[in-house]
């Protein structure tokens, strides 16, 4: 015969419950958890306070922490040739810059403007991934406060921060990737400054990973010879 759901075969709050467990008296009352609960709170007030009292003590991230993203401020001048990775890789789309080109230039291009949105960005880091010159990191710096939606659009004078001041992230950032690729990846500040119609010999994107390790070897060998 098929249960009826609508009307409950015994009521919990009976006291024919089987499975319900007898209290104390003491337990009834509730007197003794009251007082356990108030000796935790007497003996944690001994232990050592893991708070810290901001602003006056403020708290120093590792190189694993991902504050708002910065721009790397080489020798003077940005890292970014305005390749447009990081604004398409941007989830919440709160990147946006224009390219420029500069004949006398090493890089030839450079970004005329670039500007994060901070109130859309999301902290993911996805721009710090797609970068290939490691021109846009994540910083330490989580205490930011804007007054106004204007204030928190950061163009690129307070985006640019100096390598020296990014080298704990710039050194992560080197053994983290190299744990995904295998000790593959290794990045040369020289590298920075190329030709964008001619950025290596051989380093071409349409080689396969295979064909690139195989072209690292043969210039490594040729080097060593």
């Amino acid at each position: 015969m098929p249960q009826n759901l609508e009307k409950p075969v015994l009521n919990t709050l009976s006291k024919d419950q089987a499975k319900e467990r007898k209290l104390s008296v003491m337990e009834n009352i509730y007197l003794p958890e009251i007082f356990k609960g108030m000796w935790y709170t007497f003996k944690q007030m001994f232990k050592p306070k893991f708070t810290m009292m901001y602003p006056e003590e403020r708290w120093d991230p590792p190189a694993i922490f991902r504050g708002r993203p910065v721009l790397v401020k080489d020798n003077g001048k940005e890292r970014c040739v305005a390749c447009g990775l990081c604004a398409r890789a941007c989830p919440p789309l709160a990147i946006s810059m224009q390219a420029n080109e500069d004949a006398e230039d090493p890089k030839e291009r450079y970004p005329d403007f670039f500007e994060i949105n901070m109130l859309r960005c999301i902290y993911c880091g996805l721009c710090e991934e797609v970068c290939p010159e490691e021109a846009i990191v994540m910083s330490k710096d989580y205490d930011i406060t804007f007054t106004s939606r204007e204030e928190a659009v950061y163009d690129k004078e307070k985006l640019l921060i100096p390598k020296e001041d990014l080298v704990d992230r710039l050194e992560y950032l080197r053994e983290y990737k190299n744990r995904q690729f295998g000790q593959f990846w290794d990045f040369q500040e020289e590298n920075n400054i190329h030709s964008v119609r001619n950025r290596d010999k051989r380093w071409e994107t349409s080689l396969s990973l295979v064909e690139m390790l195989e072209e690292k070897q043969r210039q490594e060998k040729s080097l060593n010879a």
